[in-house]
């Protein structure tokens, strides 16, 4: 961690738990921030993957097989 990063974490450590959660909001928010493009990229990726699924194209699988799946695999050694 650098020293500006470590000053600025001890400042923030010394604020009350409700201030700092939203330090922490804001921080978070600041980087979830996307490009339009990126959205309108999404979106019709999605519009195409529904298409696909309602012609037959591709199959849908229910969420809990699938995480249940994947749990089971990421306990075998």
């Amino acid at each position: 961690m650098n020293e500006h990063i470590k000053k600025l974490t001890e400042e923030a450590s010394k604020l009350p738990p409700a201030d700092r959660a939203e330090l922490v909001e804001g921080i978070l928010r600041s980087l979830d921030a996307t490009d339009p493009r990126f959205d309108q990229m999404w979106t019709e990726e999605a519009k195409d993957r529904l298409a696909a699924y309602r012609r037959g194209e591709i199959e849908a699988y229910d969420l809990n097989d699938v995480l249940a799946k994947h749990r089971s695999d990421a306990k075998r050694p």
